[in-house]
């Protein structure tokens, strides 16, 4: 029996061939921590995957936004409950300017609670004469550059899973507990952005919604009554990358009798290892968990229709998430022929941009970096092109962070090449400020609201 046709099962991707495997030297160490993961309580719930993956439906159909966004890769050492919520109260920000100018929901995903694996280039890395094994996030591997710490070590898969569940403690604690309370809206500003245009313009629309909120009150729409105003639902995403742990706290649901991946609501396939007889696929296609499939520039049609074909077979909306990410230039040129083809096979597909990883350059003083004009020309050029085909563009995933780092230069701080090492944090890619967040949100509402307009 070929792998194309055996029964699908939470190892069948095994047998299939697997691109960015770490390699670890004690088998029987990996067993073991494989065995004690199977065994610990599941990170998140079949039934939250299911409420998430309705709410992409509306998504898919032009009736919410899917915001998604949170580190490149979450690290051991800068684990914080600051950190967390910090981010937490961007996403929050973010979600109520896009809220109201598209007076649309806005699914809030945060890439954490598991992002912890990153895909590499390069194998092997070298400073002057020593070569060893890259970083590939600290699920896998330590950042520190010395033999023994840059070895595959598979219990870093324990520590990941118990960050993530005091990850996961602290979100439901944030969506549920008053901080996500639309009286809060004011408390959502992060200091070092108060006192900036931006800031101004956010405490102007935070004043609009507490009016509105007073007047609703008033006739007698309060938390009390609607809960949705003191709550929000959040979800979490990573990228399925390191197998062995997904496949580990992957579980059999007793309700369906479906299978979940329970290390997260969502998960997606990177670009390097989406190829349609790999593992990767093989074992997200057996799944019942929201898909996203990452899609850079020379992606086919028939690539694409074959990934529909393997991980979406029913046409099931809210399943697929394509997200697009080819740099500004090549998606203006690449995508429309692309999309075009795709929007003529009916396929139920959610469309959201990712202008992070194809616009990454080298600054001159060697830091890897990205300029945020060309990160707003490339959502730009996603709305328009959607716009233009009648198709619409129903997301955005970002690394991001609500921290106060310099890692991508341009937007209102100007932040220069020369300043990139003031405040240079990332322990992988760089990331997009709270500043440069909160001001891409604005830019992105006015597309937003201009779809909204075009499609009554």
């Amino acid at each position: 029996m070929s792998n194309n046709t055996q029964a699908w099962t939470k190892s069948s991707w095994r047998s299939f061939p697997i691109k960015q495997n770490p390699s670890y030297k004690d088998q029987n160490s990996l067993n073991k921590v494989e065995n004690k993961l199977s065994m610990l309580p599941p990170l998140v719930f079949a039934g939250e995957a299911r409420k998430l993956k309705n709410a992409l439906a509306q998504a898919s159909n032009g009736q919410a936004f899917l915001l998604q966004g949170g580190d490149c890769a979450e690290s051991f050492s800068d684990f914080n409950a600051i950190n967390i919520r910090d981010l937490f109260k961007v996403i929050l920000q973010m979600s109520v300017i896009l809220t109201f100018a598209g007076s649309c929901p806005i699914i809030k995903v945060g890439r954490l609670a598991g992002q912890f694996a990153k895909p590499r280039s390069n194998e092997t890395e070298s400073i002057d004469d020593l070569t060893l094994p890259s970083y590939r996030g600290d699920i896998i591997n330590s950042i520190e550059f010395t033999p023994s710490k840059r070895e595959a070590d598979p219990y870093r898969m324990l520590e990941a899973y118990h960050q993530s569940a005091a990850t996961l403690n602290l979100l439901r604690a944030f969506a549920q507990g008053g901080l996500a309370d639309l009286k809060e809206v004011h408390q959502w500003n992060l200091d070092f952005v108060k006192n900036n245009e931006l800031g101004q313009q956010y405490e102007a629309l935070a004043n609009r919604i507490t009016q509105a909120l007073g007047f609703m009150e008033a006739c007698g729409i309060n938390p009390s009554t609607t809960p949705l105003l003191k709550e929000t639902d959040f979800y979490t995403s990573h990228e399925a990358l390191l197998l062995p742990y997904e496949e580990s706290l992957t579980r059999q649901d007793s309700l369906s009798g479906d299978f979940y991946d329970c290390s997260a609501h969502m998960l997606w396939i990177g670009e390097r290892t989406r190829g349609i007889d790999e593992a990767h696929i093989e074992f997200l296609s057996g799944v019942k968990n929201p898909l996203g499939v990452k899609i850079g520039p020379d992606a086919t049609k028939d690539e694409i229709m074959k990934i529909c074909d393997k991980l979406n077979p029913e046409n099931e909306a809210g399943r697929l998430n394509f997200i697009i990410r080819m740099g500004a230039d090549k998606l203006k040129s690449n995508f429309p022929p692309l999309l075009k083809s795709i929007l003529s096979e009916g396929r139920h597909i959610l469309w959201s941009t990712d202008p992070m990883h194809g616009n990454t350059i080298k600054a001159i003083n060697g830091y890897k970096t990205r300029d945020f004009k060309n990160i707003l020309s490339e959502v730009k050029a996603f709305f328009e092109i959607h716009q233009s085909m009648g198709s619409y563009a129903g997301g955005v995933h970002l690394e991001m962070t609500g921290t106060d780092v310099t890692e991508c230069i341009g937007g209102l701080q100007a932040i220069t090449e020369s300043r990139l090492a003031s405040n240079y944090n990332t322990q992988c890619d760089p990331r997009l400020n709270a500043t440069q967040s909160i001001e891409l949100a604005f830019l992105i509402a006015d597309l937003l609201k201009k779809q909204k307009l075009e499609m009554l």
